[in-house]
């Protein structure tokens, strides 16, 4: 057995009313002192979680409790709300002070797209500035979170020889998600020789609860074993990997997660085999009560097939918070890549399958959902 590399997430802190800037600061520190105690040291935040309140909460609960050599910090420039260049620097500053430090052991650009790379990232000149504040010792390293195609990823690797590590959504339910294409994104890091971060490991909630058919079946096999901890050895084990972040909200997750990446054991061919078989069962109980979208391959008249569309709605829908999933990103950076404007459908008015089913319904029903809850929306 392995130490696996706990980071701990602070996008979805716990609570103290409905309001998603009432952080507990007091239960938070606990989950702190618990996790560092065990060994582990990453922290990951940004300027946008909580309603802008998860730096000062790093401030509070973190910074001003433990010495700054002892643990890394993460933070990250909110690329989507810039547009111009100094606000760059303001906001970076401003960041600083919100957690009270000097520099950050890693500063991203958040959420990296072929769209915002081409137009607010280089008109605004981020990396340049990353790398200048590296210069000057305010960052430590340089990185980037994405949420695109591997082709997009392989080409903003290529032109930014000073980036040292990319976080990225990987677990096995994306492992070959149409859009979200977690082993080729994985890949593409590794192919240039860059260190990985794992975001959502654990999707948001859906894989720490699962399908009853799917939960007999990894009982089955660790009837000890809590359901998050197989999507946690999934990530943790993959070779490059920095941190395998998770947004723990309760002192319950951190003690759960430290027992899997404490003494982090391996997958064994059969139990790569299960997570596959459970991976089919989570489809099939989605909206679409189908787990092979392959029939629905063939239609993709502007470049987005209907299987893709059909595919990450049935996702969307299965996770605890379906307008607050990943997989709307990508479906409005899909669009804005092949011309089509945000409000325009990109699947025909009627569609046949190959067998004669009309699925008009359930794929209009599917890209209707996925158009109204895109975060994003690109001039085309």
């Amino acid at each position: 057995m392995a130490k696996g590399n706990l980071g701990f997430g602070w996008m979805r802190l716990p609570l103290k009313s409905g309001d998603t800037g009432d952080i507990d600061h007091e239960l938070v520190k606990k989950m702190v002192d618990e996790y560092m105690a065990a060994g582990f040291n990453y922290f990951d935040t940004s300027f946008v979680y909580h309603d802008g309140k998860s730096e000062n909460a790093i401030k509070e609960c973190l910074v001003k409790r433990k010495p700054r050599d002892s643990f890394l910090l993460a933070s990250k420039l909110p690329t989507f709300i810039i547009k111009e260049e100094q606000q760059v620097v303001d906001i970076f500053r401003q960041q600083l002070e919100n957690c009270g430090v000097e520099y950050f052991d890693y500063f991203l650009l958040h959420n990296l797209n072929l769209i915002r790379y081409e137009r607010e990232v280089k008109s605004c000149r981020m990396f340049e500035h990353l790398q200048e504040w590296k210069k000057e010792g305010k960052i430590r390293h340089i990185a980037f979170s994405f949420h695109d195609s591997a082709d997009v990823l392989d080409k903003i690797l290529s032109e930014h020889p000073e980036v040292e590590a990319v976080q990225i959504v990987v677990n096995y339910f994306d492992w070959e998600a149409s859009f979200i294409q977690a082993r080729k994104c994985y890949e593409t890091i590794r192919k240039h020789g860059r260190q990985v971060l794992i975001m959502e490991p654990v999707k948001g909630g859906l894989l720490a609860k699962a399908p009853k058919e799917a939960e007999k079946l990894l009982k089955g096999a660790q009837p000890e074993a809590s359901i998050a901890s197989w999507a946690m050895r999934f990530a943790g084990e993959l070779e490059g990997v920095l941190a395998v972040i998770s947004g723990m909200s309760n002192p319950e997750q951190v003690k759960d997660n430290i027992a899997t990446m404490q003494n982090l054991k391996p997958l064994s061919d059969k139990e790569r085999e299960l997570l596959r078989e459970v991976v089919r069962i989570y489809h099939a109980s989605g909206p679409a009560q189908m787990s092979d979208f392959s029939a629905y391959e063939e239609i993709n008249p502007r470049g987005i097939s209907a299987a893709a569309v059909v595919e990450t709605w049935n996702s969307c829908l299965l996770q605890p918070v379906p307008t607050f999933a990943a997989e709307q990103n990508y479906f409005s950076t899909e669009k804005a890549k092949h011309k089509i404007k945000m409000d325009e459908p990109c699947l025909p008015e009627k569609i046949m399958l190959e067998d004669g089913t009309d699925a008009t319904k359930l794929v209009k029903e599917a890209e209707k959902f996925l158009t109204e809850t895109m975060f994003f929306k690109y001039d085309v």
